[in-house]
């Protein structure tokens, strides 16, 4: 018998590992042995006591024990790591050509099989985010290899995300190799700059994932009027005037978010007047926006997670719909709605329901144009459908 500690899972509870889910939670397991501590490695065995995968344990979170591997021959070690971290590195390479950007997610969890650690590329920075006991465990090896392959000369971390409190580990932020930067970075993103604030700004500094996304919103902004909602430094809105915009309005309630997107407006050398920024609540906002008549030809809605886990999405649900409503009583007949949600706790199905019910209200029949997800730079297993946090509609007001 093995020396490594064992979760012994309850009688036909092994039936989401053998479709490789990579999650065990705490109402799964039968039996703990060996005393592991938080991040340790564990086998992970069926009630029967045959082998199902090797675990990170984490004895303070709902989720038990997050995978590492499913083979029994393939132990969890710096071998095993630096194989995961060299094929996603392949894989972003083979998919995101340099000219695109120079700015990427290198390592996005689960999955690329190396569950909690998030990591992204800005020009020659990385930003790391270690957000799970194992990754915790095995951090410093983990930063070490990134560093190698990369040759990054700087490297701030940011695990200060509510990730962290779920799993029981205290949050930690800061520069821990090469030079602090002593203001934003820049990044260029299909042809437009953008200032990155790594510190402090939302989650690594800018919203990677939206990166494709803001690419075809640009496209479609050719003569409209546009409302960019929870606009954040202007990512879409840059995008929309870069695509030949009309006239954009862009809201969010940080002052400091509004200034960014100024800032970027004129990184890029586009007449400050092109735009009219609002720092305001959103859901607020479009109410005054309706009692004022304006109206617009393109709408962007983009919020932040109103729903972290399944738990929080009845009460998201009624956040997705007032926003929803009240953005399609603003847009004109043929107008388009791009409407997103980054709440792992609301499925495709339920958020294509909500904004359905959210029309059904307006009176505003609907046409769905388009699914939107996430850039190839965050890669989702089928297996693991939590992955595919991001999800949008297209939608023509008919």
């Amino acid at each position: 018998m093995s020396s490594t500690p064992q979760l012994r899972l309850k009688p036909g509870r092994e039936r989401s590992l053998l479709r490789l889910h990579p999650w065990v939670f705490s109402g799964a397991v039968d039996e703990v042995s060996g005393s592991p501590q938080s991040g340790s490695t564990v086998q992970v065995r069926a009630a029967d006591g045959g082998f199902l995968a090797w675990a990170a344990y984490n004895p303070s979170s709902q989720i038990r024990a997050r995978v590492w591997s499913f083979d029994e021959s393939q132990t969890p070690g710096p071998e095993m790591f630096a194989k995961a971290i060299d094929a996603a590195l392949a894989r972003r390479s083979a998919q995101i050509v340099p000219e695109t950007t120079n700015a990427l997610r290198l390592v996005h969890g689960e999955s690329d099989r190396l569950p909690g650690l998030v990591v992204d590329r800005y020009g020659g920075t990385l930003v790391v985010q270690v957000l799970s006991a194992g990754a915790e465990k095995w951090r410093d090896t983990l930063i070490g290899m990134l560093r190698e392959r990369t040759g990054c000369a700087r490297i701030h971390e940011r695990s200060d995300t509510d990730a962290r409190e779920l799993e029981g580990l205290p949050s930690r932020s800061g520069s821990i190799f090469g030079a602090a930067a002593d203001g934003p970075l820049k990044i260029v993103e299909h042809g437009i700059e953008y200032e990155v604030d790594v510190a402090s700004g939302q989650k690594t500094g800018f919203y990677l994932d939206q990166r494709d996304n803001r690419l075809r919103v640009g496209r479609l902004a050719a003569g409209r009027d546009v409302l960019d909602c929870f606009c954040y430094s202007g990512g879409f809105t840059l995008s929309a005037l870069g695509g030949g915009a009309r006239s954009v309005v862009a809201i969010d309630s940080s002052a400091q978010a509004l200034a960014s997107a100024r800032r970027n407006l004129a990184l890029n050398r586009i007449a400050a007047d092109r735009a009219e920024w609002l720092a305001a609540d959103v859901f607020e906002a479009l109410r005054k926006l309706r009692r004022e008549g304006r109206e617009f030809d393109l709408v962007v809605l983009d919020p932040p997670k109103f729903a972290p886990t399944s738990k929080d999405a009845a009460r998201a649900a009624r956040g997705y719909k007032d926003i929803n409503l009240n953005a399609l009583k603003l847009l004109r007949p043929g107008g388009m709605l791009a409407t997103f949600s980054c709440s792992g706790g609301v499925s495709p199905e339920l958020f294509q329901k909500i904004v359905a019910g959210a029309a059904a209200d307006a009176g505003a029949p609907l046409l769905l144009r388009e699914r939107f997800r996430a850039a190839p730079d965050h890669p989702v297993r089928v297996e693991f459908p939590e992955g595919e946090y991001l999800k949008g509609l297209l939608l023509e007001r008919s």
